[in-house]
């Protein structure tokens, strides 16, 4: 016996967006949560012009920027020592033309208030997955740590990376690779900007964002290397981290806890979907940080799960033959972006973390970028709008 239509395992910005749009459609939705708050230290907390017209589609793109954020509408490069802008977002026709740094707690805690205008919505925190419920070759529901369970028509895997669909192996996975991994810190910002700032040198890479008060920094290291690097104590790699960005104030940066690692992972889901499951968001599709697009097409998941899913469910209807059709509307643009960003890894990041002479000027697209502001455009709109965005078209049940 089932307990509600729907079951989302993971309250990240894929299953918050899951849950809310199918409560609005007439669902009983219960979303799980294993922390006990949304107040974590996240990395990636970009939110796209692409996700920024859905909320602008549902009528709350207005209270969403009343939430603490900042804005960045171009991305700027330094090489050979000097600064190049290859990307500008400020002339997309979409609501919002600029990227809104916003702490990803407060974009959590905004989908949570606005679905909780629903009746069918319900979001349980603390409450961790310990598996899933199979009988008869279908996904019934999911064990909780407690042993309890909780069972629904369908069940969303919206857990990221290391969903518990891959930790069960209830789906295949094509590992792409990735030969990178990241340092994350934040350091107190010396100067005024609203710019995706990088900085490029043989062997020392460096992206800048800009946070309001502080920038939130990424310094590429080549994969594996992080437990060598911090043996090494922070003196080696702050000493890198300036050579690379020498007007950052680093006084705070005095001990390797101050950074956080991120290990880069780029793979995706063959199949998605079984009887009974779907995954979406990076459970389905680990995306490398380069352009900081996961969440975005995550939430672009979540739109078109609703969109081709949510009708049926709401209307008690059987939803197991409509799954692959979430799988073949998000492949596209998945595919695409993950070919993007593996050349990127493989052509251009991994052979400029390993050992070369310097670079003497940049490489001749970025010349031609920063020459054109007409086609800097073209990257701009790459980055906040992606491929095949969604548009909401799940019914609203509580309409008038």
């Amino acid at each position: 016996m089932s307990d509600r239509d729907l079951l989302v395992v993971g309250g990240g910005p894929a299953g918050m967006m899951t849950g809310l749009l199918f409560a609005r459609a007439g669902c009983t939705v219960t979303v799980l949560e294993k922390h006990g708050d949304f107040l974590r230290d996240f990395r990636g907390d970009t939110v796209h012009p692409s996700t920024m017209e859905i909320l602008a589609q549902l009528g709350w793109l207005r209270d969403f920027l009343q939430r603490p954020h900042n804005r960045l509408d171009r991305a700027e490069l330094r090489i050979a020592g000097r600064e190049w802008t290859v990307a500008d977002l400020s002339h997309l026709r979409t609501p919002a033309p600029f990227i809104a740094m916003m702490p990803q707690w407060e974009f959590l805690d905004f989908l949570r208030a606005k679905a909780g205008d629903y009746a069918g919505f319900a979001l349980e925190m603390t409450v961790p997955v310990a598996g899933f419920i199979e009988e008869a070759g279908r996904i019934r529901g999911v064990r909780l740590a407690d042993g309890s369970e909780r069972r629904a028509r369908l069940v969303i895997a919206a857990d990221g990376r290391s969903s518990l669909v891959r930790q069960e192996r209830l789906l295949p996975v094509e590992v792409l690779g990735a030969p990178m991994d990241v340092f994350w810190f934040r350091v107190p910002k010396t100067r005024a900007g609203s710019a995706l700032r990088g900085s490029v040198e043989r062997g020392r890479l460096l992206v800048m964002i800009d946070r309001g008060d502080y920038w939130q920094c990424a310094f590429l290291i080549p994969k594996g290397k992080a437990e060598e690097l911090s043996a090494g104590g922070i003196g080696p790699i702050r000493e890198a981290i300036a050579a690379a960005a020498p007007e950052l104030d680093l006084a705070g940066l005095d001990a390797v806890d101050d950074l956080k690692l991120l290990s880069v992972s780029l793979d995706r889901l063959r199949c998605w979907h079984r009887p009974g499951l779907l995954a979406i968001g990076d459970a389905a599709h680990a995306m490398s940080p380069i352009g900081g697009v996961g969440i975005n097409l995550a939430i672009q998941d979540a739109v078109a799960a609703a969109n081709l899913l949510a009708r049926s469910l709401a209307g008690g209807g059987e939803v197991d033959g409509l799954l692959r059709k979430v799988q073949q509307r998000r492949l596209l643009p998945t595919r695409l972006v993950q070919s993007v960003q593996k050349a990127a890894q493989d052509r251009i990041i991994g052979r400029l973390l390993q050992p070369g002479p310097p670079l003497n000027d940049a490489p001749w697209p970025v010349r031609l970028l920063d020459k054109s502001p007409l086609l800097r455009r073209i990257p701009g709109r790459l980055i906040g709008l992606g491929i095949r965005r969604e548009r909401v078209e799940s019914p609203d049940a509580y309409a008038g």
